[in-house]
């Protein structure tokens, strides 16, 4: 692992790192479930934390059997019906869902003139940015429509450097998702893990919850 002053930018997921919104998506994923006759479980949900639509849908179809059932026409509808449902839900959003410390932790990273991405697979990432008032200290975001693969390839966390003109191991990239994590480790940056450690054991870094990350503990953890 690199030393901490070689680190000079942090790319972010979003759900379930910088706010509540992975409760939405779930939320929004529960919904269709329940519309296409398939069972909701919680390791169904852990399985679709920080995968990229499609992939999630198709994961939901795999569960209840039904991944030959629907054309790839059917599944873009039903991956649409999702995102309507999800964005209804982004109506009551505000700065109250972001995750404890996260906000106090960004300002922190721009006083610190840390650079910092975005490499969120949710293309409503902007939105959900503004609502939280947070837009303005992102350097870049990396548009999830222009990937070629989803988490857990390293391809997100690659461009998240990218769009900062930085080497990966100038970065640290932070995710609460086993498939986020794998992403960061196979792009060759310093992998942050927020959750329980077991789950996410092969993480360079790991804190309990998002009140523990600081640029001290990191630091310390670091060095």
């Amino acid at each position: 692992m690199v030393k901490f002053e070689q680190i000079k930018g942090l790319i972010f997921d979003l759900d379930g790192v910088i706010a509540n919104t992975s409760l939405y998506h779930g939320q929004a994923w529960h919904q269709l479930a329940d519309e296409l006759g398939v069972t909701w479980t919680e390791d169904l949900a852990n399985q679709l934390k920080g995968v990229a639509r499609m992939d999630s849908l198709n994961l939901i179809l795999k569960a209840g059997g039904k991944e030959n059932d629907y054309t790839e026409a059917e599944k873009e509808k039903l991956a649409a019906k999702k995102n309507e449902n999800y964005l209804g839900l982004l109506d009551s959003l505000s700065q109250d869902d972001i995750l404890p410390g996260m906000k106090e932790f960004i300002e922190d990273l721009s006083a610190h003139h840390y650079l910092v991405s975005l490499a969120s697979s949710s293309k409503n990432s902007p939105i959900v940015l503004k609502k939280l008032d947070l837009a303005k200290y992102f350097d870049g975001k990396v548009d999830p429509a222009t990937l070629t693969h989803g988490k857990p390839d390293p391809e997100i966390y690659v461009r998240g450097a990218e769009v900062l003109n930085l080497k990966p191991e100038e970065c640290i990239g932070l995710e609460d998702a086993i498939a986020g994590v794998k992403s960061i480790n196979g792009a060759h940056e310093t992998s942050l893990g927020i959750g329980d450690p077991k789950i996410l054991n092969e993480a360079d870094l790991n804190f309990n919850d998002t009140s523990e990350v600081t640029l001290e503990n990191i630091k310390k953890a670091m060095d």
